[in-house]
């Protein structure tokens, strides 16, 4: 038995499995992409970017790797999650709050709020009903509404006096929250914005 044919067709293969492998990689580029997320306003640093592969003709006006000198120093315009593609659009002047959403600001007492809560955490917001006459809190309304919120900027918590947070939530949601008194109102810290 001949190995000469079975040695050719490997051959045949091999060749055909390289080109089919350069003719897909030929039509990938190198672009920059959010290694982490980032917040609105941040600036962006070398560590914040990394590189990944896009299919070229994917309709996206992506920045190619090799721009990572013209990125470096400039604002994030919106708040990220990782893996974001980055494109011009993106970048620049802080965009708050972007269209659709509204930003409103609450008054919460301490005991209201988690201790970890920062700018770029992810926020339930929900209605606290006030003590009738008894020393003992009562717990929420289960029919009551709950708001999710990203919070975009805190002050005063280091200080043990009320916290002024500022939410962004879409804009009817803003205006609901923004109608209730700040004594009934509490927030839960859900996770880090990272959508």
């Amino acid at each position: 038995m001949s190995y000469l044919p079975l040695g050719a067709l490997l051959v045949l293969g091999c060749s055909v499995g390289g080109v089919v492998v350069a003719l897909n990689l030929g039509h990938r580029q190198t672009v920059l992409a959010l290694a982490h997320p980032v917040t609105v306003g941040q600036t962006l640093m070398e560590r914040d970017l990394r590189e990944v592969s896009l299919a070229r003709g994917s309709g996206l006006a992506a920045i190619s790797a090799g721009s990572t000198d013209r990125i470096v120093g400039r604002p994030a315009a919106y708040t990220m999650p990782k893996g974001t593609l980055l494109t011009e659009s993106v970048l620049g002047e802080p965009q708050i709050p972007p269209r659709g959403k509204a930003v409103v600001a609450v008054g919460l007492r301490e005991g209201r709020f988690p201790a970890g809560l920062e700018r770029g955490s992810r926020v339930a917001v929900v209605k606290v009903p006030e003590p009738e006459g008894t020393a003992e809190p009562q717990l929420p309304d289960p029919s009551s509404p709950v708001w999710y919120a990203t919070v975009v900027a805190v002050w005063g918590k280091e200080r043990g006096e009320t916290a002024v947070v500022s939410l962004q939530l879409g804009e009817d949601e803003a205006r609901e929250v923004a109608a209730f008194p700040t004594d009934s109102i509490s927030v839960l810290l859900v996770r880090k914005e990272v959508l």
